[in-house]
């Protein structure tokens, strides 16, 4: 039985494996590149963010149906509960869908097929995080927030991906203002490959509740001081930051130095299918690598599930954390 823990930075559309990408592409007539499975699992050698995006986004083609999109949620689910998720704030993106003429209500209904079932098929409560194209105009933003008005009853929340650098959180100014006046949660990627100021930027202007990534806060020990006093989650993915050359080797990872200096630090997977590895492995690396012991494990388990968007449910919340607790290594 593996730590019980929620992961906080999942892109849904980071899970196809390439077995399933052939499978629904198959399904729907769709011509890829790649021979194979394994050619295609030769192309996951990224040089940066960028030349992950490129196969990220070619890949999304053979996404085009709900059942498409249900099954690739499914088989997230399946997964992590085998690696001991016990809830899953789930990002998607929705477009990349809409420009290829899959409509907003294509994917929200199809993954919601998936994550209404999530409980009694897996056992894991599941939540949906919209995420903004940053390298897309804030206009298309705010068209994308207008189109996702009707299925506001399945998204908890908007956060902010993609290509960071050249993007910075003010141009989605307006966006988060719109999404926070219908009371939707707010989280950002920031400080991966862009510079601390953007990390302080989301939460100024953006008035983010979570930073995703949040690496290169460790370069502004003031921007450290304020994290760790208004207790900000960072939600971190270590495999990510290898496989994307944002660290050298998982050994040189800050995520200890991040806990010494007391951020509150979740451990995630990002897009497992392309990075080596989902929550639990992520887990098991860490561990490995960076000589984390027990205590320092049930800390960032802990720590995902008291940063999470489970107000609305605190004895589910208390539940997941008494799991914590009472688990044997």
């Amino acid at each position: 039985m593996p730590l019980p823990k929620a992961e906080l930075h999942l892109h849904i559309e980071g899970t196809l494996e390439p077995e399933l990408a052939f499978e629904l592409a198959a399904r729907n007539g769709v011509s890829l590149p790649y021979a194979d499975t394994e050619e295609l699992r030769k192309a996951y050698d990224f040089e940066d963010l960028q030349s992950f995006l490129n196969l990220y986004y070619e890949l999304m083609a053979v996404l085009r149906t709900e059942r498409d999109f249900e099954d690739l949620a499914d088989a997230y689910l399946a997964r992590a509960a085998a690696q001991g998720v016990r809830h899953a704030e789930i990002f998607f993106d929705p477009q990349a869908h809409i420009a290829r003429g899959v409509g907003m209500g294509t994917v929200v209904e199809g993954l919601w097929r998936a994550l209404g079932e999530s409980e009694a098929r897996h056992g894991v409560s599941t939540q949906l995080i919209m995420c903004f194209l940053r390298d897309e105009s804030a206009e298309s933003a705010l068209e994308t927030l207008e189109a996702a008005k009707p299925y506001l009853d399945r998204i908890v929340g908007v956060g902010l991906d993609s290509a960071e650098v050249g993007h910075p959180p003010v141009k989605f100014r307006e966006v988060y203002e719109a999404a926070a006046a219908l009371g939707l949660r707010r989280v950002a990627h920031a400080g991966e490959e862009g510079p601390p100021e953007y990390i302080t930027e989301a939460l100024d202007v953006l008035g983010v509740e979570r930073i995703d990534h949040g690496l290169r806060c460790m370069e502004d020990a003031g921007l450290v001081e304020r994290l760790v006093r208004e207790r900000v989650p960072l939600t971190l993915c270590p495999l990510s930051n290898v496989r994307l050359r944002t660290v050298d080797v998982l050994a040189d990872h800050p995520l200890p130095a991040m806990l010494d200096a007391g951020l509150l630090c979740t451990v995630n997977s990002d897009d497992p299918a392309y990075f080596g590895g989902y929550a639990g492995d992520n887990f098991d690396a860490v561990r490995s690598a960076l000589g984390l012991g027990e205590e320092r494990l049930r800390e960032l388990a802990r720590n995902s599930f008291l940063a999470s968007f489970l107000e609305h449910d605190e004895e589910r919340r208390a539940r997941y954390l008494a799991e914590v607790e009472e688990y044997r290594f």
